[in-house]
């Protein structure tokens, strides 16, 4: 099961992703200092923190260290996205009112990565019953799709 980065960490998660190279606690704690005060310790601990639980790999240069992703934002959303997913006693249920929340934009990524994702063979029906899927949904009252409560304060 994957941890929902805290909020510090997931800012840091975010420049290093955003910069796609390897960065230092220095490079990192700059940038952070733009939006909010913090120590270099602080930040330091907790990329450290995020290099013992796996999100980075780093390599000593000098005195310092430069980190990098061990994975993607993608995978991790995505990793975040099939944990919530699997805590659903009807994932079936589950998918169909997510497909209802869904914009228009987000609706046509699900097409986009169906398209990429699903066997030549299956693409068209998979792509046809997602599609299908989120119409039946859309064309629900709203008030069957219920959002937890904290889900705007994330």
């Amino acid at each position: 099961m994957v941890r929902q980065l805290g909020e510090l960490e997931n800012e840091v998660m975010t420049r290093v992703w955003q910069w796609n190279r390897p960065v230092t606690v220095r490079e990192v704690l700059e940038d952070l200092l733009r939006e909010r005060e913090l120590a270099y310790t602080t930040v330091m601990t907790v990329m450290d923190k995020l290099f013992q639980k796996g999100w980075l790999r780093r390599e000593q240069e000098g005195r310092a260290f430069r980190y990098e992703p061990v994975s993607s934002r993608e995978a991790y959303t995505a990793a975040l996205m099939n944990d919530a997913w699997a805590t659903s006693d009807n994932p079936a249920a589950a998918l169909v009112h997510f497909f209802g929340m869904m914009s228009p934009e987000q609706q046509e990524a699900l097409r986009d990565a169906l398209r990429v994702a699903a066997p030549p063979s299956a693409e068209h029906s998979t792509e046809q019953t997602a599609e299908e899927a989120a119409e039946e949904t859309a064309e629900q009252p709203s008030a069957d799709i219920h959002e937890p409560p904290d889900a705007t304060t994330r």
